[in-house]
């Protein structure tokens, strides 16, 4: 029975000196630091593209949000990746005046293997582009978007990643779910990383990436979460992403819980992929280069199903030192509220803080704040799973919603009526 001590104290220390580093790294997101010089004066020009499989019912409303931008229209140019469509996507992008490569490839379904197909091309081509901007066809763009990434490449900055919010907060309780989950990521996350000047990630959408950064090996991703996969590549070359608040685009998340388990899922299995891709690469990294942020992206990959897998073997550890009597009833129960109230109820009031910080209105979202612990939950339960049983084929999500940007201002307009 003292070895299994030793073993739950052991397992104890780690969680806890993760979680301690976690918490002094996401308290830097509180500190305000001055912006980064200009490097160079250039108005940049940029490819904007949107790979899209039967998006007709959102894909123009995107469009004609990165038409509106606040940026010189000759120095941009849109691109949708028509990708195996059966509707009218690429009829509706080209009557918009996007310019449409259909992709027909029953095999490599993923985002990865369209802009892998699309941007090979546009390398042999020699395209006269500084940076290329990726966009979900779901999503609808703010419109400084690419003012604020061309800021970003004069500062030196060479791979980004925009701020992605909501566009359908409170549709349920699933999409307030999502939304506090990525307003939580973007601060507690993102911005305190880029603030200590370690790694950001990509995050799915809304990124911009110079284009001379792919020239020499092409876009290649494997795994089901590309921006993952490539925001690690980078990482273990030693080069850190870089972070833009003011870059917005908005994403529609699935409305229905079954959806979003099959897109959670998804997720899940592509961080799985990772972890069994790159954690050796990454350990390498860190021996080579030595730096807080190659230290940084192994903790990612380590923080995702590792911590949750040692969680799981402390909880099945402390049921047996229980069921061997080396543990009374109520330190069992102790034991077990110590691991379960951090985990489920302290990101309701995260939730709270994180929409204090970012002057978003809380009453919308206390259906969503009181069902986050669920919403949570049943993530568990999708990495449980995905730990036995795992899909690689791609499902397509859903995206039906008809909102645009100015839908997005109006509703802004009346949170800040109602705050005054």
């Amino acid at each position: 029975m003292e070895y299994l001590y030793v073993i739950q104290q052991a397992l104890v220390w780690i969680l806890t000196i993760f979680w301690l580093y976690q918490i002094m790294v996401s308290i830097c997101s509180l500190v305000k630091l001055k912006d980064k010089p200009l490097i160079i004066n250039k108005k940049h020009k940029f490819m904007v593209i949107i790979p899209a499989h039967n998006e007709e019912a959102v894909v123009g409303n995107l469009i004609e949000s990165l038409k509106d931008q606040d940026y010189d229209k000759n120095l941009y140019d849109i691109y949708v990746i028509a990708d195996n469509c059966t509707d009218n996507t690429a009829k509706i992008a080209r009557e918009l005046g996007a310019i449409v490569y259909e992709r027909f490839d029953s095999t490599n379904k993923t985002k990865g293997y369209a802009l892998q197909w699309f941007l090979s091309q546009k390398i042999k081509e020699n395209a006269d582009y500084d940076a290329f901007c990726v966009f979900d066809s779901d999503n609808i763009v703010d419109k400084n978007f690419l003012k604020a990434m061309n800021k970003k490449l004069c500062q030196g900055e060479d791979v980004v990643q925009g701020y992605r919010d909501i566009k359908n907060p409170s549709d349920s309780w699933v999409t307030a779910g999502y939304a506090i989950f990525y307003w939580t990521l973007h601060r507690f996350y993102h911005l305190a990383r880029y603030n200590l000047g370690l790694s950001p990630l990509l995050n799915g959408t809304g990124f911009m990436v110079k284009f001379d950064v792919i020239k020499p090996e092409g876009w290649i991703t494997e795994t089901l979460t590309e921006d993952i996969e490539f925001s690690l590549k980078r990482i273990i070359k030693g080069r850190k992403l870089g972070w833009a608040t003011d870059a917005i685009v908005y994403d529609e998340q699935p409305v229905g819980f079954k959806q979003s388990w099959i897109q959670r899922t998804r997720w899940s299995v592509g961080h799985i992929q990772c972890i069994e891709k790159y954690t050796k690469q990454l350990v390498e990294a860190v021996k080579e280069h030595k730096t807080l942020m190659n230290f940084d992206g192994l903790l990612y990959i380590l923080g995702s199903i590792p911590m949750f897998v040692v969680t799981i073997i402390l909880l099945l550890l402390n049921i047996t030192i229980y069921l061997g009597n080396g543990m009374t009833s109520g330190e069992l129960i102790a034991n077990y509220a110590r691991y379960l109230i951090p985990t489920f109820i302290l990101p309701i009031f995260t939730g709270i803080l994180i929409m204090k910080l970012d002057h978003r209105p809380i009453r919308p979202m206390i259906k969503g704040l009181l069902c986050y612990p669920l919403f949570l939950g049943s993530w568990l339960l999708i990495n449980f799973k995905c730990l036995f049983k795992r899909d690689t084929s791609w499902e397509k999500i859903d995206h039906v919603r008809d909102i645009k940007i100015q839908d997005v201002k109006d509703e802004k307009k009346i949170e800040l009526i109602e705050k005054i």
